[in-house]
């Protein structure tokens, strides 16, 4: 999985298509990642001590990576690609050929 944590996404797919976020949590098993502020679900949450809150609350569901698009410089998206620099194998935007 070419995506990484706090990579900054777009929601290419999906009841959030067009949302910008960071990614949160990277699953690589599953092959999904968190995007920070979409596919918000609502999730009940037990009381566990006195002074915690429970009820129900807005969490971030997984997204799969093949919808989402990494954002590059101007807002638009780009695959990422790898190549070989000075002996590092580095992580770099298709449709800019920079360095991310």
């Amino acid at each position: 999985m070419r995506l990484k944590k706090d990579d900054t996404v777009m929601i290419i797919a999906g009841k959030d298509k067009g949302v910008t976020g960071r990614i949160i949590k990277v699953d690589t098993e599953h092959e999904r990642v968190y995007v920070q502020g979409a596919n918000m679900v609502s999730k009940t949450m037990k009381k566990k001590n006195q002074q915690d809150q429970g009820g129900i609350t807005k969490v971030e569901a997984s997204v799969h990576v093949s919808n989402v698009a990494l954002v590059v410089k101007g807002g638009a998206t780009s695959k990422l690609g790898y190549k070989v620099e000075n002996g590092k194998k580095v992580r770099y935007a298709k449709r800019t050929g920079e360095v991310v």
